[in-house]
């Protein structure tokens, strides 16, 4: 895993397949498909293709792009080049959620970069993602910084437990409805279940203001993702 890596850009995007899209045969199928990757995959360094359904009911596919962030110009960059892909092919596929934020040092943790922490720019996915918006209450911002500091030092001493779950923080304050975009990555449905868990039962869970809709996804190569909808 990187030491190095600067800020990083993250955008995803539930889709789900439309009637237009099925009432095509297969090798039309198949070209819809190829246009739409060949454009996302000119419009961002990493792009990433995850099972939905049946995993939940209204979409389909999430795409992951991650793009380096440390130009002012990252997000008008990648917001064009992902409209023009999404555009070429918008009569078949249809947006349902999108959620995106920033990297950054957290206040929280001393360490420059957490041995846990998902490095978004390399190949290396588990075979399960689990995402969620993440809003803190007022009340947790006016506490005293110490007092903030000792919840989460509780949080992140648990998290730590599960060293097999990786975790993306990303900040959205101001650009989306919720202030974060919580990510997780693991070997085990039922093992991150345990952690979110006993999470929920620390004092910082007081302060949570919103954490919901949950969206859990499948990883599969490229092609393959694609091939279950063919």
């Amino acid at each position: 895993m990187s030491e190095t890596i600067g800020r990083t850009l993250n955008h995803f995007c539930l889709v789900s397949f439309k009637d237009e899209y099925w009432s095509l045969d297969s090798r039309a199928r198949t070209d819809v498909q190829q246009t739409w990757l060949r454009g996302l995959q000119e419009a961002v360094r990493k792009i990433y293709l995850y099972q939905v359904f049946p995993a939940e009911s209204e979409s389909d596919l999430l795409v992951w792009s991650a793009v380096g962030a440390d130009e002012k110009a990252a997000a008008h960059q990648l917001f064009s080049c992902f409209a023009r892909a999404h555009n070429a092919v918008r009569s078949y596929i249809g947006v349902n959620v999108t959620l995106w934020g920033y990297t950054r040092p957290s206040q929280y943790s001393k360490a420059q970069r957490s041995s846990q922490a998902i490095d978004p720019l390399t190949e290396a996915r588990k075979p399960y993602l689990v995402m969620y918006p993440f809003t803190k209450t007022t009340e947790w911002y006016l506490l005293g910084r110490d007092v903030r500091q000792g919840m989460m030092n509780a949080h992140i001493k648990l998290g730590k437990q599960y060293e097999d779950i990786n975790q993306l923080l990303l900040y959205s304050t101001g650009l989306q409805d919720q202030e974060f975009v919580v990510v997780y990555e693991t070997d085990d449905l039922a093992r991150f279940s345990e952690l979110v868990t006993e999470l929920r039962s620390t004092d910082a869970r007081a302060y949570t203001l919103r954490d919901t809709p949950t969206h859990t996804a499948i990883y599969h190569p490229l092609e393959e993702t694609l091939a279950l909808w063919r």
